[in-house]
């Protein structure tokens, strides 16, 4: 996508994609490879820069996740984050052990302003010589290497930061790319681009172009498939194909039963036959059919494979229906190609049913990802570029199996009901609070309040409890409240929603809702949670 590129090795790291994502923001193209991809082949990539991510190991145990020093050796930039700091120091002679006070959560770090890593960061404090770094390390580095000096230290750890200014590596103890850290997206745009000597010329303007064209010619007369969920990467994916092949395209909009309120009809008044778009658009209604193959189901990523095969069964059956398809075309994203433990060396934190290819006796030629390497605010800029609609682009993120992991324990019709009507209720009183600040604020007032979260909705626990309803004893569900503030999604903090707001939801749901009798809120980060329940 780029001649400059920055390689991401991934050692198991929780922020791999973060760091993935901060160096995108420096408009230079970044990639995420396991640590277990050969010297050759980052050779053959030439990349500008080499990051090294963070993971949950000890790099002085047997058996450690490791590289070779040649890595260290090919003239070309490296900065170790957290682990990838430690096994970089430790492989080139320095000292890694045991910390006898481990350091969690936001730290005072002391660093060296001289250092062309921490450029500019003292004049954006200041002129202080410190500033708030996240720490979440039980190892640390006690010796520098041979070659490398202390750049940066706390009051526990001596090396916080060390640096071997001839050969350009950089090794780093806390965490630049998380937002606890104050001036890191200064840190990591200091290195990517002052010290790797990256130009910045990587953009977003000219992808939907490109993407059309190759798409044209990589599909000629062929026949196209596509997977529409109505969310924001399978639209931007339909449109793309829809602007290159025209009605060669078909989209089929599976409705599994577990979408939101009237999302069925709004997906199908978008890109339906009395929609904007040049395609051919399939309406498949199957939610019994999800219902009885999820009957009984509670494991979470086990709710998730059936789905995500239930998926691929119609997909078979409508391809055998308008005769031969060449291709088929699905909206991955790059979070979802690493969340699935395709594109680093993270543990699988979730499967993806449009991940990974189709069983071997489904007939397509191959798979279409156009949206793959973007992340998803990428997409919402691509979509923007199309002309797709605000409304449409700024959705809110919804999972591919939608409310079956909204739905903590088995999935039936009622408990979807319960979730849909509960949901519906919370995003009409987000909405109406918002206008409410506008007009009280400033009538005209286009911007959200301090509190509105990127994300919000509803989720049926599968908790069960006593309640006093009518002078009467019920036994229903609690609905969780989720809303969340966030940048790249990868990190997120709990909304704080005005109490009054949530006392109205609260009250709402109880009384509207049949089959709820307590509403929670939510209130956990990521880490440690995710943003979905399950």
């Amino acid at each position: 996508m780029s001649e400059e590129t920055v390689i991401v090795l991934d050692f198991g790291g929780q922020y791999n994609q973060l760091v993935a994502r901060r160096v995108r923001e420096c408009n230079v193209y970044c990639e995420i490879y396991s640590y277990r991809t050969p010297i050759e082949a980052i050779r053959e990539k030439a990349p500008k820069g080499i990051i090294l991510t963070g993971g949950p190991n000890s790099c002085y145990e047997e058996g450690a996740p490791t590289y070779t020093n040649e890595l260290f050796e090919l003239g070309i930039p490296v900065l170790g984050l957290c682990y990838g700091a430690q096994m970089m120091m430790l492989n080139l002679g320095g000292k890694v052990e045991r910390a006898q006070k481990q350091e969690y959560g936001k730290t005072k770090c002391y660093f060296d302003t001289k250092s062309p890593l921490f450029e500019g960061v003292s004049e954006a404090e200041g002129g202080a010589d410190h500033t708030s770094v996240w720490m979440s390390h039980f190892d640390y580095i006690s010796q520098a290497a041979p070659g490398f000096t202390s750049i940066a230290h706390t009051d526990s750890t001596p090396v916080a930061a060390g640096s071997n200014e001839e050969k350009k590596l950089y090794a780093i103890q806390f965490h630049p790319e998380v937002l606890h850290t104050d001036r890191g997206q200064m840190i990591i745009h200091n290195f990517v681009r002052k010290i790797c000597g990256c130009e910045g010329t990587w953009r977003m303007d000219a992808f939907a172009e490109n993407q059309i064209k190759a798409l044209r010619e990589k599909i000629g007369d062929g026949k196209v498939l596509c997977a529409l969920s109505g969310g924001v990467d399978s639209s931007v994916a339909a449109v793309l194909l829809s602007k290159a092949v025209g009605k060669q395209l078909t989209c089929v909009f599976v409705d599994h039963g577990l979408l939101r309120k009237n999302e069925g009809d709004e997906v199908e008044a978008i890109f339906g036959p009395n929609g904007n778009y040049d395609l051919n658009f399939i309406r498949v209604n199957a939610q019994e059919r999800y219902y009885e193959k999820l009957a009984g189901e509670n494991d979470p990523e086990k709710k998730r494979k059936i789905i995500g095969e239930e998926f691929i069964r119609v997909f078979e059956e409508e391809a055998k229906k308008i005769g031969k398809v060449d291709y088929l075309v699905q909206g991955t994203i790059y979070p979802d190609v690493v969340e699935s433990g395709l594109g680093g060396e993270s543990v699988t934190i979730k499967s993806h049913h449009n991940v990974g290819g189709l069983p071997e006796h489904v007939d397509f030629r191959e798979i279409i990802e156009p949206l793959r390497d973007l992340f998803k605010d990428e997409v919402r800029k691509v979509g923007l570029e199309l002309g797709i609609p605000d409304y449409l682009v700024f959705r809110q993120p919804f999972p591919g199996p939608g409310l079956g992991v909204r739905i903590v324990g088995d999935v039936t019709a009622e408990k979807v009901r319960i979730v849909q009507d509960a949901d519906a209720i919370y995003r009409e009183e987000i909405d109406k609070a918002v206008k409410a600040w506008r007009e009280a604020e400033d009538k005209g007032k286009t911007e959200e309040p301090d509190w509105f979260p990127n994300q919000y909705f509803a989720a049926l626990t599968n908790m069960r409890s006593v309640g006093v309803m009518g002078d009467e004893r019920t036994y229903d569900y609690a609905v969780a409240l989720r809303a969340v503030q966030t940048i790249d999604f990868m990190t997120a903090e709990s909304a704080q929603i005005p109490w009054s707001v949530l006392q109205t939801v609260m009250n709402r749901i109880i009384n509207e809702v049949k089959g709820v009798n307590r509403v929670f809120y939510d209130l956990t980060s990521k880490p440690p949670g995710t943003i979905e329940l399950e």
